[in-house]
């Protein structure tokens, strides 16, 4: 597996149950040095043993427990890795993931997952979806600043103008009277077109009610979100989707030419360059906001107070720092928080969970290096409420 979406995220917070495993390495992708990957994944997997060994209520079987992780220890295994593999074990349940982040060794055995690692991959603020556009060519994907993600399968999204538009003689006129007031301002613009089934009149009024459906079957999955959107497509087609977009975060400039024979890893640069400006100020503009809120009273750099208001869905915006961990437990019941300075046996790292719980609630984690966060405070976060 190689991409984290927010549904898998949540499945890997509500499904394990029992003790739960977590394991982050750095991994060597090609030559010979690939075998460090198995080195260090053996060194690993004796820490969680171990790890495992100071709970009281203990699997039956340890390496049966580990054993889907340990299988992995294979040679063809290791000569297709990105650059960091994260595993997540617990009785019946088991994933992994190739993640392109760079990633520290560590190896966390608690009662839920340990998931921070890997906010930078869900970030809102590093998000973004590639729209293609062609007239039996229209695909939706995924990206975020390290590389595409995956394909968006989106049910009822038409993929081909011909067949959405049910074209044959008898019922082409219908199409074009139901489409006429949709596509009246398009045929302002004059001209006819060629499409690729050979000329057509009016090709721009059939290719705006085409857009109209396709934006139509995008609508429910954009209904919440904020990520850009970059369309890419041949020049003509990219202000006809304009016309027909509902969408309030798709990007003005976008990729001006025939996607059908570029790669993710193509589009992903030409898409990342267009986006990335926006990502930076955005961030910029949520550092604002945060000083904003500290002095209006509705933001904090208090541990405790952040952790209390993400378990209640108060946090709109937060910034944890990657690689740093705060060891505790707290009780969404009681309201109490106790921390440590090292990880005793049924802690969780209160950064994780504060994480993951403003993601669940809609708000937005900055993962970023210690001294990014604002304040170079150990958290900081700007309350709805």
């Amino acid at each position: 597996m190689s991409f984290l979406s927010i549904e898998e995220l949540k499945e890997l917070v509500e499904q394990p149950q029992g003790l739960c495993v977590s394991i982050y390495m750095p991994a060597v992708q090609l030559g010979s040095e690939t075998q460090q990957n198995s080195v260090r994944f053996k060194n690993l997997i004796r820490q969680a043993e171990a790890e495992i060994g100071k709970y009281e209520s203990l699997p039956t079987d340890i390496d049966q427990f580990l054993q889907p992780a340990i299988e992995l220890d294979k040679d063809d295994f290791w000569q297709h890795q990105d650059a960091g593999l994260a595993l997540f074990i617990s009785e019946g349940f088991f994933r992994f993931y190739r993640v392109p982040i760079d990633m520290i060794e560590l190896v966390v055995v608690n009662t839920s997952f340990h998931l921070k690692p890997l906010i930078p991959l869900l970030s809102g603020d590093h998000r973004f979806y590639i729209l293609t556009l062609g007239q039996r060519d229209v695909r939706l994907l995924e990206g975020n600043r390290y590389g595409m993600t995956r394909e968006v399968e989106i049910e009822g999204l038409p993929k081909d103008m011909d067949e959405a538009l049910q074209y044959d003689e008898t019922a082409k006129d219908e199409q074009r009277r139901q489409g006429a007031g949709a596509g009246r301002s398009a045929l302002q613009a004059g001209g006819s077109y060629h499409g690729q089934g050979g000329e057509r009149e009016n090709v721009k009024e059939d290719l705006l009610q085409y857009f109209h459906l396709v934006n139509k079957s995008l609508h429910d999955f954009f209904r919440n979100r904020r990520s850009p959107l970059v369309l890419a497509g041949v020049n003509y087609l990219l202000p006809i989707y304009h016309e027909a977009n509902t969408y309030n975060f798709i990007v003005e400039e976008g990729i001006q030419h025939n996607t059908k024979d570029r790669t993710a890893q193509e589009l992903h640069a030409e898409a990342w360059a267009i986006v990335e400006p926006l990502f930076q100020a955005d961030q910029q503009k949520a550092i604002d906001n945060y000083h904003e809120s500290i002095a209006a009273g509705k933001g904090s750099n208090d541990l405790d107070e952040v952790i209390q208001g993400a378990f209640y869905g108060r946090v709109e915006q937060l910034f944890v720092p990657v690689g740093v961990q705060k060891w505790g437990h707290f009780d969404p019941d009681s309201m109490e928080i106790e921390r440590h300075n090292e990880a005793q046996p049924g802690d969780e790292d209160l950064l994780n969970a504060a994480a993951i719980q403003t993601i669940f609630h809609g708000g937005t984690v900055y993962a970023v290096e210690p001294g990014a966060v604002p304040d170079e405070a150990p958290v900081a976060a700007v309350f709805r409420y």
